[in-house]
């Protein structure tokens, strides 16, 4: 048993991350993520509202068993002028959870004097006995209950006696938590630390919790404030989703708690490790591209881009690096750029398994080749895949898998039959493959230049190399690098790839024409595919 101080955590990624824009979890999403959650080692995993969606009521008629963590419930204290054994939403909840070992029931409550006098309009004394009395009814249910007090810290600047009043109400209760929330994230972390202070000398610590709004930017700083100030418990979720700016983020929280403040939570090492796959599985669900600057879990977490670094790094790791990135499932990664020197250039391939002398002079050659290719539009930092087929064509280890002859694409803009405007895409390829006898020719159509283009590209390639077949484009992104060229200006196409069952990788083409552009990222996203699947050059 560690004698490190223990902070719970709650997460409410399926109910406060529901409420972020563009996201919209089904039942089958909600199960999958709570699944992860409990792997992971979260004590709380909130699971939504029930009788406020479909959604909510699909996932509650069929919750997913967990092995470490407490499936909760949230909803509202009992209505004025209804008791708690007899109030509907209480009761919804109490339903929702029933069977549910463990199960518990987190109330949100008015503590704010101003929300009381105009929003429910009730005398002050009456919305004390309401959380009170749905507490006690919740405990007498058999479940555990948590009280979310409502704008607390505004409540607290307005009218500390009456906001105090109201979470002593739910410690009387019976809540095993009381959480104070910052509800429109308007708190600094000196004002949580202090005001968590004087809560903690009415209600112990250990009952205590915070539940933080990102508005400010300081979601995570408070949380670890009010920790500072005496809570043991911390709401959030995952990579900071939420209404607005989001919530605390329990993905940096977790290995800042653990690694570098010293307390203990249900998160082990083993879980720790997990956090880049979790925080990404939550991206896939969503259909979104990762943050590559998201502390901790991000690509670029733990890059390094200038060569001095790079150096410092491999005489010493800790130099640059706050906690070691294998204790939270992420890698060293050596980015090369404009201003890379040669450590750069010789961890960048040792990483993707070159093996080289460092005195080689092709190394050289290679750092004057990113360096040129960088000055006219090329950005390898972002390009990983580009960058090593740069330098295997470098050092003569790369296959020519096929050679363009030409390609041209047209786009048609005209009204069809129906009256309808439309435009239409078509893409002719000629390339030539090793082995064999007479050039491709291929002819396709597509939604878009590009589109047409690589289906016309592939079209030709799969015959001789089926390792194509499923690799799609996710992310197409141009940037003008020219901008005071206006529409003659020189753009730069970044790409990323992936095959259903493996990672994705960018690729990078520069071209004043963005179709050509379009063109080199394609061919250096087709090349780098056929690399990694171990493709052999067809013999005749």
């Amino acid at each position: 048993m560690s004698d490190r101080p223990r902070i719970y955590l709650y997460d409410t990624t399926l109910r406060d991350g529901a409420q972020t824009q563009g996201v919209d979890f089904t039942a089958a999403d909600k199960a999958a993520i709570a699944r992860e959650l409990d792997a992971l080692g979260i004590d709380y995993i909130e699971g939504g509202w029930p009788g406020a969606n479909p959604t909510d009521d699909a996932f509650f008629a069929d919750p997913p068993r967990f092995k470490r963590a407490r499936l909760t419930a949230f909803g509202m204290t009992r209505r004025p002028g209804r008791s708690a054994g007899n109030d509907p939403g209480l009761n919804a909840l109490f339903n929702a959870t029933d069977g549910v070992p463990g199960a518990g029931v987190c109330l949100v409550g008015k503590t704010w004097d101003f929300h009381v006098d105009v929003a429910l309009n009730i005398p002050r004394g009456e919305n004390l006995d309401l959380i009170r009395d749905s507490v006690a009814e919740t405990a007498a249910r058999g479940r555990e209950p948590l009280f979310d007090a409502e704008h607390f810290f505004d409540g607290y600047k307005a009218n500390p006696d009456y906001a105090l009043a109201c979470v002593r109400a739910a410690y009387e209760g019976g809540a095993r938590w009381v959480v104070l929330c910052d509800t429109n994230g308007g708190s600094l972390p000196h004002e949580v630390e202090a005001i968590v202070a004087a809560v903690a000398r009415i209600i112990p610590g250990d009952r205590l919790g915070i539940h933080c709004h990102n508005d400010t930017e300081n979601a995570v700083a408070n949380s670890l404030a009010a920790v500072r100030a005496g809570a043991r418990m911390i709401q959030g979720t995952l990579n900071g989703l939420g209404e607005r700016c989001g919530n605390a983020n329990l993905i940096s929280l977790i290995p800042t708690l653990s690694l570098k403040m010293g307390y203990e939570t249900g998160v082990d090492g083993e879980g720790m490790r997990r956090l880049v796959h979790v925080s990404r599985l939550l991206d896939d669900r969503l259909n979104r591209a990762p943050n590559r600057h998201a502390a901790y879990v991000g690509e670029s977490a733990f890059a390094h881009k200038g060569g001095l670094h790079v150096s410092a790094v491999e005489k010493d790791p800790t130099s640059y690096e706050h906690v070691p990135p294998e204790a939270v499932g992420n890698r060293r990664h050596v980015v090369v750029s404009d201003q890379a020197g040669r450590s750069n250039v010789l961890a960048r391939l040792r990483e993707v398994g070159i093996s080289i002398e460092p005195g080689d002079p092709r190394v050289g050659a290679l750092v004057e080749a990113v360096k040129r290719r960088e000055f006219e539009g090329y950005a390898y930092d972002g390009a990983e895949a580009s960058f090593e087929l740069l330098a295997r064509r470098t050092l003569g280890t790369l296959p020519d898998y096929f050679r363009l002859i030409s390609f041209r694409v047209l786009d048609e803009r005209r009204w069809n039959a129906q009256g309808q405007l439309v435009t239409l895409s078509e893409a002719t390829a000629k390339l030539e493959v090793p082995g064999v006898a007479d050039a491709l020719m291929t002819v396709a159509e597509g939604n878009g230049p590009v589109n047409a283009l690589d289906t016309a590209l592939r079209k030709a390639l799969i015959p001789a190399y089926p390792h194509l077949d499923g690799m799609r484009l996710v992310d197409y992104k141009v940037r003008i690098l020219t901008p005071q060229d206006g529409t003659k200006a020189v753009t730069r196409v970044m790409i990323e790839t992936r095959m259903p069952d493996g990672a994705p990788w960018v690729t990078v083409g520069v071209s004043a024409n963005v179709i050509d552009a379009s063109f080199n990222a394609l061919f250096d996203s087709i090349t780098y595919c056929l690399y990694r699947a171990g493709a052999t050059v067809p013999t005749a």
